[in-house]
C-alpha cells in the first residue's frame, strides 16, 4: 500500500468522526442550552417523563440532567472531550425521548429522530471520539478510538 493510501486509511475514519461530532454536538447544544436556561419549571416537565420507567422522585433533577445531557453533552461531543460518558448520557436521553413519543401515541415517524440519534450516540460510545479530539490530546493512547484500531490492525 502506498504512503498516501496509509495516510488516507488512518485519517478518513477520524475525519468522519470529527465531522459527525461537530455537527451533532452543535445541534444538540442548540436544543439543550435553551432547556438549561429555561429553569426548574421546564426541568420538572422533562424529568416527569422518568415516570415511564418507574422513577417518580426528583423530577426537577432528572429534567436538569436531560437538559444537561443535551446542552453540555453537545459541547463535550463537539470538543471530543469525555466523549464516551457524554454519549452514554445522550443515548439514555434519546431512549427516554423515544419512550415519551410512544407513550403519547406518536408513531415511528415522529419517534424516529430520537431513535436515530440514540443509535448515533451508541456508535460514539463504541467508537470514541477519534484522533481529532480533546480526548486523544489529553488522554493520548489511553482512549483508543475504533477508527484508529481498525487502521492499525490492517498494517500488521
Amino acid at each position: 500500500m502506498s504512503l498516501r493510501g496509509i495516510i488516507f486509511e488512518k485519517t478518513a475514519p477520524n475525519a468522519a468522526l470529527l465531522l459527525v461530532r461537530i455537527g451533532i454536538g452543535f445541534m444538540f447544544m442548540l436544543h439543550g442550552v435553551p432547556k438549561l436556561l429555561a429553569g426548574p419549571e421546564l426541568w420538572q416537565t422533562l424529568g416527569g417523563q422518568m415516570g415511564l420507567v418507574g422513577i417518580h422522585f426528583a423530577p426537577v433533577f432528572w429534567g436538569f440532567m436531560a437538559a444537561s445531557a443535551e446542552g453540555i453533552g453537545g459541547l463535550l461531543l463537539l470538543l471530543g472531550l469525555f466523549t464516551r460518558p457524554a454519549a452514554f448520557l445522550m443515548a439514555f436521553t434519546m431512549m427516554m425521548a423515544t419512550l415519551t413519543h410512544f407513550s403519547k401515541g406518536d408513531d415511528i415517524n415522529i419517534a424516529s429522530h430520537a431513535i436515530e440519534l440514540g443509535i448515533v450516540f451508541i456508535g460514539f460510545l463504541i467508537a470514541g471520539a477519534g484522533r481529532f479530539s480533546l480526548d486523544a490530546l489529553i488522554f493520548g493512547g489511553k482512549k483508543k478510538s475504533v477508527a484508529d484500531s481498525s487502521a492499525l490492525s490492517k498494517e500488521s
